[in-house]
């Protein structure tokens, strides 16, 4: 099977997991997920991504995100490490952790890079739009925890780009001002951009970010 990519249609699949059984496609629903892998339960870094994924539950619910984590262990090790992790991260665990002994779905999402190491998955990262397509993905080394700050921000410019024609620039927050895309010629971009906007160059134009509110279906719209 050749790497996804970017665009991809995310592959479904049946999964054990710490909250039964589970069908990815209908875990999503009509809204957006996020499938992050880790390479082997009672790990130190991955205690605190597991935690960290928990207390952010409430920020993902808002951009109607649903999370699923996988680990290559069975599932009565995960559920002994779900007790370790809300013990040692004062949380509670809760979203499904898939059982993947068979690391069936870790080679499905290309999780287990060799060169890394030829049977523990990487910290792979992958966000899944309501179409089923893969929106982004990153691969973290294992000796690096991953930032849930930046999947926010990077979800926040998904769910804005996927419905106004603007692209994020460098270090965007939401609330900040956007890019018009160079497809949109300024007699156009005066009445898509009511705010206004400032040509810094030809091909760059800021103009604050569109006024929008997250539909049912996580995406935003006028």
């Amino acid at each position: 099977m050749m790497s996804l990519r970017l665009g991809d249609k995310a592959p479904n699949f049946d999964a054990e997991t710490t909250e039964g059984k589970i069908n990815f496609y209908n875990y999503l629903g009509d809204g957006w997920g996020i499938l992050f892998s880790h390479p082997a339960d009672y790990t130190p870094v991955c205690t605190t991504e597991l935690g960290a994924a928990a207390k952010y539950k409430d920020e993902f619910a808002k951009r109607n995100v649903k999370v699923m984590a996988l680990s290559v262990d069975g599932l009565q090790s995960h559920k002994g490490w779900i007790n370790d992790i809300n013990e040692t991260q004062n949380t509670t665990v809760n979203y499904p952790i898939i059982a993947d002994e068979s690391k069936e779905i870790a080679n499905l999402y290309d999780m287990i890079h060799p060169n890394a190491n030829d049977t523990l998955t990487v910290r792979s990262v992958y966000v899944v739009g309501p179409d089923k397509t893969i929106k982004l993905m990153i691969t973290y080394p294992a000796s690096t925890g991953r930032n849930f700050e930046e999947l926010l921000r990077v979800i926040d410019s998904l769910q804005l780009t996927a419905h106004h024609k603007v692209a994020t620039p460098a270090n965007w927050k939401s609330g900040d001002d956007v890019v018009i895309s160079p497809s949109i010629s300024n007699e156009d971009a005066k009445g898509m951009f009511p705010k206004g906007f400032k040509e810094v160059k030809p091909y760059l134009r800021m103009t604050p970010q569109p006024d929008s509110n997250r539909s049912s279906n996580g995406s935003t719209t006028i």
